[in-house]
């Protein structure tokens, strides 16, 4: 028997938005390892003799380091059992899909991706905000806010002049610096910027405020993670458009 693992993207947040693949995959798998983004509810979808195996990350806080999530997933599916690696949105944005499935190609571990719903894209829609928009943006950049481990730098001023949309996701803790970056870098302070929070949730919020002040609001407002970051004139289309969930 192959060994195989299987990565699945549990969607925005909204357990109804994983996809079809995804939730066959869900119901199939002996073992399943899960973030703390992908979502409670689908865990109840799990068989009852599934072993569930929670490796997120909380609070900054590494429940399980990613190399040991890669040997566990590997030696799981070495054992002749069906895998999956449950991960929050799609596993290729951000959320460290692609190092895994390098190792588990190495370990020749057969490797499936079924892709999921990207916040960066969905929680910002369901708040009323496309991030392209034939009069706004005709292209969008997705950036991280936070630096890599390894010390690479997202390079804010090269983001400040481009004119099309930026989707930042987990930038919250840097939140303020990275706007003053981007400021410093040419962005007009003035710039529309949108913060949703818990997207796709009952409890989603979003605010919307300019690039100079969206953290001070966010500050006042208590808007924290988890929560996508739209900085461009895109953001202001929440007036017009208002909540779509």
């Amino acid at each position: 028997m192959n060994a195989e693992v299987t990565l699945v993207g549990a969607g925005p947040g909204d357990p109804r938005l994983i996809t079809v693949a995804g939730l066959e995959a869900l119901r199939a798998a002996d073992v399943i390892l899960y973030d703390a983004l992908s979502g409670d509810a689908l865990l109840k979808e799990a068989r009852g003799d599934a072993e569930l195996i929670d490796v997120g990350k909380r609070g900054g806080h590494h429940k399980v380091r990613q190399n040991r999530i890669n040997e566990i997933v590997a030696a799981k599916a070495l054992e002749g059992k069906k895998v999956v690696r449950l991960k929050g949105g799609d596993p290729f944005m951000f959320g460290r899909g692609g190092e895994e499935a390098e190792h588990l190609r190495a370990a020749g571990v057969v490797v499936h991706v079924i892709p999921g719903v990207t916040s960066a894209i969905s929680a910002p829609a369901l708040a009323g905000i496309p991030v392209t928009h034939r009069e706004h943006a005709s292209f969008v950049t997705f950036v991280t806010g936070h630096e890599a481990e390894d010390g690479e730098e997202v390079d804010w001023s090269g983001l400040a002049r481009l004119k099309g949309t930026i989707v930042i996701l987990m930038g919250m803790a840097r939140l303020r610096r990275n706007m003053e970056a981007l400021i410093d870098g040419g962005l007009d302070p003035d710039t529309p910027v949108a913060v949703v929070q818990n997207g796709s949730m009952s409890e989603q919020i979003a605010v919307v405020a300019t690039a100079s002040s969206i953290a001070s609001k966010c500050e006042q407002e208590g808007i924290g993670s988890p929560a996508v970051i739209v900085v461009g004139s895109v953001a202001s289309l929440r007036d017009a458009l208002g909540d779509l969930r």
